[in-house]
């Protein structure tokens, strides 16, 4: 759409005239053109044969100053049927598929007319036999395309008139992504080169040039490309129907990459809380490493949100983004019984840095602390998966290596854990650790280590940590420092191994532990206050000592059982890894003194034993062990596998199934413990079938002791007291399943999970959507997170609708007390299945059998208009009930164009 240099159309005809004098024309009809006299007095100037782009001068001498030459490349043309020269017209005829290229212009179209006399050029499109156009006229000047029916262009005013204009304007808005917009116009005026006037334009972002779904129709309006469309009175069409949706001026821009703008609101109405807007606000893109958006929600009834979000990102540096959020919450109005006003605020951080920046130095934070409620509360409710999520969880983390030898690993982190149902806050503020490598002073660094002292190497390791535990309401408050604790614990780990009889593999090792703290605890009985035990906070450096030795030996059997290689299932391994270790640890009773009375008498308990309590219990790494402990501890992994023949008769090798991944079994025993010395067995298993697809954990605990009348464990054998040999008091199984579409048929795909909703996991929720899917349509593309799938795929013998299906089911079992009590057993499931390609459905629910009720529960409707999309979203039941429904334009360009409404929650 811009113009070349001035007079490169004379250059041009003269490029024309030298190839039509010595060629000859093609065997097609010419174009038909009327015969008119020519008025024009022959020209006394002598005819000159021009052979090239470049002209040769003629004239021997010129008095006139050299001027440089405008024709700054060759010109080069092609017409399929036809090309010709009328010097009677001053004109140049290219028929069907005619091109013109120079520099970086273009020029295709069915037939080019050009007047080298006016300097003007013509391109129209051709007719065909049956009366059908074709060969649309292209124009192309460096980045700008446009595609009109007709294009009439004068060199010398560099102005233009093209009709029926087609353009396609690539435009963005940050972090709403890049997007085409389609300008249309009947008459477009060329003004200059950057300038154009249209007249009965269209304005859509709809796929289908030719007959758009919707368009924005502009009577006149000035067009700017890649930058803006400025128009007077504007209407939306949908399917060429007019409708209400009207503006007395309008502005589009169309510069891409990040620019300042509004953020178009939603208008509602609150039952309890009045009209509203909400989601309304301005983006900012500050640089080009970092942007700010801020939104907010504003209710008649005086209730309000703010919220900020920001990214940020360095390339090769690191990225991230932070969200704050505050709401001022107030249900119903003064003066009335249920009026009641509360603030929820929550803070989102995530930062990671990309591991080539500082191989040696990292940084790192996931942040989400705030209002234990706010989920549940929120006058945002868009995100109803949250409201099932009962913690967050926050770390922000700091680490170093210093990789000269011996190396040395330095990390500072702060965490955060908080439970949304008690609302109890555990911070770290902070934790420093720092691990010096394995030395082995006895062998070469980069030598092979033989034998048990070569082999003997130790560590240092420090942990000091400043933990706080608070509440909710106390968060950011002077009181929540109040019974903080202090500490640091040194270790120095020793060990050795080697090999005995070339099978079993020994360890021996000991460590030693020094603990520091800065207060300590003095505790006495009060019986004439009645006050039982008082425990006095003493202030001040304390340390303690302690140590241990351990052993342990394992090793690994192999055992096969062959069935024949003609069997479908050729053999079975299992593999065995037994290993028993034992550990000492000497009784540490110098830290242990007798509690007293007023007068200074020792305390007896109800056997006649003197009471003791150690000065450092309850500090951040409590007491010593006031016994000695001596104990033996048993451990044996099994894995399972089989071979099976490939169901591909080409393949020779047979194929390794999994049957069981882990299957152990553990228990200990204590020789220095006055009874009950043996530990309960431990059984953990865990193993996938059907392809990967379903996951199988379980867990249980059987223990040989008996129980007395009050659920205690007694010095009798289970079997002794008329039971089994074991009692089982827990056992735990999960069984999760995933399967799609994609996992059946010859092309089958290894499918990998990804988040469905990037705001649900970055706030702890689940990345699946087994709790739902966010019903914040205006923040994804699509239900099922990708606008681009392939369509449905439909045949005369066969059909292919793409559908996924999840299940995760738990069960709890407790018997510590002969209670015989399942505590937990629950069904969770989610599907989606595209019924057409413009039809999406999903639900996602749960049945607790425990509590005889389903969980939370939702239905999922999307219709595909083409540039619409429609959603529906229905909680039909439950604490969060609630329905939404959307409508509105796929484009982020034009995506303030919806419409929204939605039911509170009861």
């Amino acid at each position: 759409m811009q113009s070349n240099k001035h007079h490169l159309l004379l250059y041009f005809l003269l490029l024309l005239t030298a190839t039509s004098l010595f060629a000859q024309d093609l065997p097609v009809p010419p174009i038909a053109i009327k015969a008119v006299q020519d008025t024009v007095i022959p020209s006394s100037i002598p005819k000159t044969t021009i052979r090239d782009t470049i002209v040769k001068d003629t004239v021997l001498k010129d008095t006139l100053p050299k001027k440089e030459p405008i024709l700054l490349d060759k010109i080069r043309y092609t017409a399929k049927n036809y090309a010709k020269l009328s010097q009677k017209d001053h004109k140049i005829y290219l028929y069907n598929e005619a091109e013109i290229y120079y520099q970086d212009t273009e020029l295709k179209a069915g037939v080019i007319i050009m007047d080298y006399e006016k300097n003007e050029v013509y391109a129209g499109r051709i007719k065909d036999s049956t009366g059908t156009y074709s060969q649309i006229p292209y124009f192309k000047q460096g980045s700008n395309e446009v595609r009109p029916d007709s294009i009439r262009f004068n060199f010398d005013t560099q102005k233009a008139l093209i009709f029926n204009s087609r353009s396609e304007q690539q435009a963005g808005l940050g972090q709403l992504g890049s997007d085409a917009m389609k300008v249309y116009a009947q008459i477009t005026k060329k003004e200059n080169d950057s300038v154009y006037f249209l007249y009965e334009g269209k304005l859509t972002t709809s796929k289908d040039t030719i007959d758009p779904d919707y368009y924005i129709r502009i009577r006149k309006a000035k067009f700017v490309p890649k930058k803006k469309i400025i128009a007077g009175y504007s209407n939306m069409y949908i399917a060429d129907v007019p409708t209400p949706i009207a503006l007395p001026f309008a502005y589009f821009p169309l510069t891409q990459g990040s620019v300042a703008g509004l953020l178009f609101p939603t208008f509602g109405n609150d039952p309890t809380r009045g009209y509203f807007l909400q989601n309304g606000g301005y983006y900012v893109p500050v640089n080009d490493n970092v942007d700010l958006s801020i939104t907010g929600d504003l209710y008649s009834n005086g209730s309000y949100g703010l919220r900020g979000e920001s990214l940020y990102l360095k390339r090769y540096k690191f990225r991230g983004n932070v969200n704050i959020r505050y709401e001022n919450i107030i249900n119903s109005q003064k003066g009335f019984d249920d009026y009641s006003r509360s603030t929820n605020y929550n803070i989102q951080w995530s930062h990671s840095q990309d591991t080539k920046a500082s191989p040696n130095t990292r940084f790192s934070a996931s942040v989400n602390f705030g209002s234990s409620q706010y989920y549940r509360n929120s006058l945002n409710q868009f995100n109803v998966p949250n409201t099932q999520n009962n913690n967050l969880s926050s770390s922000i983390s700091y680490s170093k290596t210093f990789p000269e030898y011996p190396s040395v690993n330095m990390s500072i982190t702060a965490t955060h854990n908080q439970n949304t149902n008690t609302e109890a806050v555990n911070l770290t503020l902070p934790t420093l650790t720092t691990s010096v490598e394995r030395i082995f002073p006895f062998a070469k660094r980069d030598g092979i280590k033989k034998g048990i002292i070569q082999n003997i190497n130790f560590q240092y390791n420090l942990r000091a940590e400043n933990r706080i535990a608070t509440t909710d309401s106390l968060f950011f408050t002077s009181k929540m420092f109040e019974g903080a604790k202090v500490g640091a614990q040194h270790s120095i780990p020793i060990s050795t191994n080697f090999k005995v009889a070339k099978h079993f593999s020994v360890t021996v090792g000991a460590n030693y532990n020094d603990v520091w703290t800065l207060q300590t605890y003095e505790r006495k009985y009060d019986e004439t206050a009645r006050r039982g035990v008082v425990t006095d906070t003493i202030s001040g450096f304390d340390r303690y000592g302690e140590y241990n030795l351990s052993a342990s030996l394992g090793t690994t059997l192999y055992g096969t059982f062959d069935f024949g290689e003609d069997k479908k299932i050729q053999a079975i391994r299992h593999t065995m890894r037994p290993s028993m270790s034992y550990g000492y640890t000497p009784a540490f009773d110098k830290y242990y003194q007798d509690y007293l009375d007023e007068t200074g008498d020792q305390i007896l308990n109800a056997n006649g034993d003197i009471q003791r309590y150690s000065r450092f219990e309850q500090t951040l790494n409590g007491a010593p062990g006031l016994n000695k402990s001596s104990a033996m501890s048993f451990n044996l992994a099994n894995t399972f596998e089989a071979k099976v023949r490939d169901k591909d008769s080409t393949k020779i090798e047979p194929k390794k199934v999994s049957l069981l991944n882990n299957f152990n079994l553990s228990t200990a025993y204590n020789f220095e413990a006055d009874s009950l010395k043996l530990s309960p067995l431990n059984i953990t298993g865990g193993t996938t079938i059907l392809n990967n697809k379903m996951a199988i954990n379980f867990s249980s605990s059987l223990d040989p002791y008996a129980i007395d009348n009050n659920g205690t464990r007694i010095e009798t054998w289970n079997k002794d007291n008329g039971g089994s040999l074991f009692r089982l008091t827990r056992a735990n199984a999960n069984v999760s399943y995933s399967i799609s579409s994609t996992s059946f048929g010859k092309n089958k795909k290894e499918e990998k999970e990804e988040p469905l909703d990037d705001y649900v996991a970055s706030s702890g929720g689940r990345s699946d959507d087994l709790f739902g899917r966010s019903d914040s349509f205006g923040q994804r593309n699509s239900l099922r997170g990708n606008e681009n799938k392939e369509p449905t795929e439909t045949s005369n013998y066969g059909n292919k609708i793409p559908w996924d299906l999840r299940l995760a089911y738990t069960v709890t079992y407790n018997n510590n007390n002969r209670q015989n009590d399942i505590t937990n057993n629950s069904l969770m499931f989610s599907g989606n299945i595209d019924l057409t390609p413009m039809w999406k459905v999903g639900v996602s629910s749960g049945y607790d059998f425990k509590n005889k009720g389903f969980t939370i529960t939702q239905l999922r409707f999307e219709r595909d208009l083409k540039s619409f999309r429609l959603n529906f979203d229905w909680t039909p039941f439950g604490t969060y009930e609630r329905w939404y429904f959307f409508i509105g334009i796929k484009s982020s360009l034009l995506k303030d164009l919806k419409w929204e409404n939605r039911s509170q929650r009861r």
